[in-house]
């Protein structure tokens, strides 16, 4: 309803568009009047001030945008300019799909030897008589990181072995696509009755390796992990144990078992002569009780471990809960912002050789639209634990592992103590330590020469040279 407003003309009230005329006494008009005065006074102050102050506000609404603007920033990225991932590749950048996703990855074919060396001297030297290997590289980064942590290496990696180098950027890390729903996301050409797999899980990351294993036309990969990249190296040879010609864990991030199996078949035989030896039968009625308690007990601690189990399950359905929440994406991006620099230099030995183009490396995916996202996503998937229950832990399978297994490490690893690395190479078979001094959590990038040396040595020591029109075998 649109309001008329009187105006005061000869003493009397007029209304646009109406021609009544209202009439007052003269006193009570005159202060009407006033009133009406004041009221227009008012106005017409409140509008020249408006209009005279527009610069000021102009420049204030600009103050603000820009506090709102430096809010929005993490690591001194702006988050409203987030782009699409395939804008900050690399030349040598490719991306193939798989499950629904745009995977980042890199290949890198072994150089050729160079032309200008005497033919004479390299048949007299026997380095240039052996075969090249003929299994791919494939390089697992760890978590927060993607295949940029591998440049320093890579290249020298494809001469050392004479085979093709291909590093890839594992979901919800580097320039792979995002996925803004996990519950709704579903493969293109999968069955519609199929629960979907969560692009964020082990499972996911064990497919990709061995999709690009046969994206290579090999039958089988040496697969070099880093950090949490060796617990997808780890499983996915407990997937495809035929597919893995070797194993190098760079850091790895794989909890080793407090005793060794030496140790617990040591046990195991002195509790069964202990048995041998309760022969007298003054001892049957003690070895009954013995065994009705240690039956209880086993019995109790099963019922405790299915409360815990059950307890332990509730809360990581909690957890996970939370982390999927608006909440968490904004903890996620203050935790970032305020430790995301600090924890890569710390992840270092000498925090001076980490350059602006390594930062560059590591913070260039948090460019790309649904990075917070993704790795709430990727955090909650880990504490739910998309390994099936009926596997046993990896702690416990360690000790099945029949290929070849390098294990690098740093002396001076904050994130991955070195002892672990130590423990790790018990439990596993026939595997190989090698410790870098004055090394942090990245061997292969503060000591990319050293890397690549030890790499070569484990790789000539384990296969070895046959005839030239042969492949690699490994070594007996």
């Amino acid at each position: 309803m649109i309001m008329s407003m009187a105006v005061v003309y000869n003493y009397q009230f007029v209304f646009p568009g109406r021609p009544e005329l209202l009439k007052l006494p003269p006193a009570l008009l005159q202060c009407e009047c006033a009133k009406q005065g004041r009221r227009l006074s008012i106005k017409t102050a409140a509008s020249s001030s408006f209009a005279g102050s527009g610069a000021e506000y102009s420049e204030s609404l600009s103050k603000d945008q820009k506090k709102k603007k430096k809010g929005r920033r993490i690591v001194d990225i702006d988050q409203d300019e987030l782009v699409d991932p395939k804008l900050l590749a690399d030349p040598d950048s490719c991306f193939c799909e798989f499950q629904g996703l745009q995977l980042h990855h890199k290949i890198i074919d072994p150089e050729p030897e160079a032309q200008d060396m005497l033919h004479d001297a390299a048949a007299s030297d026997s380095s240039y008589q052996m075969d090249k290997l003929r299994f791919p590289l494939i390089l697992l980064h760890g978590f927060g990181a993607s295949l940029f942590s591998w440049n320093a290496v890579a290249k020298s990696l494809a001469k050392v072995a004479g085979s093709k180098v291909l590093s890839f950027d594992r979901p919800a890390f580097g320039l792979t696509s995002r996925v803004d729903n996990t519950y709704k996301h579903a493969p293109s050409g999968g069955s519609q009755d199929r629960k979907p797999l969560n692009p964020y899980s082990m499972a996911f990351s064990i497919l990709a390796t061995l999709y690009f294993i046969d994206f290579l036309a090999a039958e089988k990969a040496i697969l070099i992990g880093h950090s949490a990249g060796c617990l997808v190296a780890a499983q996915t040879y407990f997937e495809a144990p035929e597919r893995i010609a070797a194993m190098i864990l760079v850091a790895p991030a794989i909890i080793a078992p407090l005793t060794s199996p030496k140790k617990v078949k040591a046990n195991d035989q002195q509790d069964s002569s202990n048995s041998d030896n309760r022969k007298n039968r003054g001892f049957n009625l003690l070895t009954a009780v013995a065994r009705f308690s240690r039956f209880i007990a086993q019995t109790v601690m099963h019922l405790v471990k299915g409360m815990v189990n059950m307890l332990d399950s509730l809360y990581k359905k909690a957890l996970s809960a939370f982390l999927r929440s608006s909440i968490a994406v904004m903890l996620v991006r203050m935790v970032i912002d305020k430790f995301g620099i600090t924890a890569i230099k710390n992840a270092w030995y000498d925090a001076s050789l980490v350059t602006d183009s390594v930062l560059e490396s590591y913070t260039r995916p948090l460019r790309t639209k649904g990075w917070d996202r993704a790795l709430v996503e990727f955090t909650a998937e880990m504490l739910a634990s998309s390994v099936p229950e009926s596997n046993p832990p990896l702690t416990e399978r360690l000790k099945e592992i029949s290929c070849p297994v390098l294990i690098v490490t740093g002396d001076s690893d904050r994130i991955v103590p070195s002892w672990n690395a130590k423990r790790l190479s018990e439990a596993i078979p026939g595997s190989r330590l090698e410790v870098l001094k004055k090394c942090g959590h990245l061997p292969h990038e503060e000591k990319p020469q050293e890397f690549v040396t030890i790499v070569d040595n484990f790789l000539t020591t384990v296969f070895q040279r046959v005839e030239e029109s042969l492949p690699l075998q490994p070594a007996t």
